[in-house]
């Protein structure tokens, strides 16, 4: 080979691995639509968005104003105290939002008359945990239009508690001090997690595409199965979250978790026209991190999950 042909093949590789190397065009334009769409969302709601996988735009509200102890442990709010709300194009214009708000019981009803005043939909109003002091109400919207409407309804729903609005992140504690094995769960439950605000967080979801009145509904807008571990004194870890399950699914799920010594909390809907119907287990455990994995992983080994 010649010295101008080597030549010629170095500059042919080298700007084929710029080009490899660079977001495709059409990514950059996708992340600018993204950017610009969600913009009155945010100012709406006063915070950045997250996004997420499957073009779902992400917003949390951590309930630190919150001091909720269960079993004898302070929960912080990544554990089971964070209210967030969730957006997707739905086409033409529109968006689907859905969301979950962490209330005291004396919020319901102001934030109820708020959101049904903004047009906001309420599909579900329950409990999460059992013998929690002081009690807390979990209430399930969801909204389709205009989305810097509906996230200013949601703004002014929010407002009539004493849900905390500023951007703060609640004292995230870095990986290195993290005082828990997430190597060692995530091996467990086959799937794994991120730390965020001192709890360690896994979401699994199901095999099958979830729609709601035909649209399709996002693993991140709520209907993916989610486990929350928060450590606590001689290796053991409080563990919360729920299963998302089909209805053939729940009583083995059940079965599993008490042979485990895990407690179902709850069991419902959190969605109204979805396909398949979904039903969501919430569950509670606070003992010995390698035993809760391994019966969080016998119960998620009846669904049909992604691995």
């Amino acid at each position: 080979m010649s010295r101008t042909t080597a030549i010629a093949f170095r500059t042919i590789a080298a700007t084929i691995l710029v080009a490899l190397a660079a977001p495709p065009a059409a990514a950059q334009q996708r992340a600018s639509r993204d950017s610009s769409r969600w913009a009155a969302v945010e100012n709406a709601l006063g915070r950045k968005g997250m996004m997420n996988p499957g073009g779902v735009i992400k917003f949390g509200f951590p309930r630190r104003d919150m001091q909720v102890t269960a079993d004898g442990v302070q929960l912080k709010p990544a554990l089971a105290l964070g209210s967030w709300i969730a957006f997707t194009d739905a086409g033409k214009g529109q968006s689907m939002m859905m969301g979950d708000l962490v209330l005291a019981e004396s919020e319901v009803a102001p934030v109820m008359s708020a959101l049904q005043a903004g047009g906001v939909e309420q599909t579900a109003l329950h409990n999460h945990l059992t013998g929690e002091t002081p009690r807390v109400m979990y209430m399930h919207v969801m909204g389709h239009g205009d989305a810097a409407k509906l996230a200013a309804t949601v703004r002014d729903a929010l407002g009539r508690t004493a849900t905390p609005m500023d951007t703060t992140s609640g004292g995230a504690a870095p990986a290195s001090s993290f005082d828990l094995d997430t190597a060692a769960l995530a091996k467990a439950l086959g799937a794994h997690g991120k730390v965020n605000g001192g709890v360690y967080q896994v979401s699994v979801p199901r095999r099958e595409t979830v729609r709601d009145h035909g649209q399709v509904v996002p693993p991140a807008m709520g209907v993916a199965t989610s486990f929350n571990f928060q450590p606590t004194e001689g290796g053991k870890v409080a563990a919360t979250g729920d299963f998302v399950m089909t209805e053939s699914e729940v009583n083995p799920v059940i079965r599993a978790l008490r042979d485990s010594g895990i407690v179902v909390t709850a069991l419902h809907q959190h969605m109204l026209g979805e396909t398949p119907r979904l039903y969501f287990m919430h569950f509670w455990a606070n003992d010995d991190a390698p035993k809760v994995a391994t019966g969080l992983r016998a119960a998620l080994d009846r669904m049909a999950v992604k691995r």
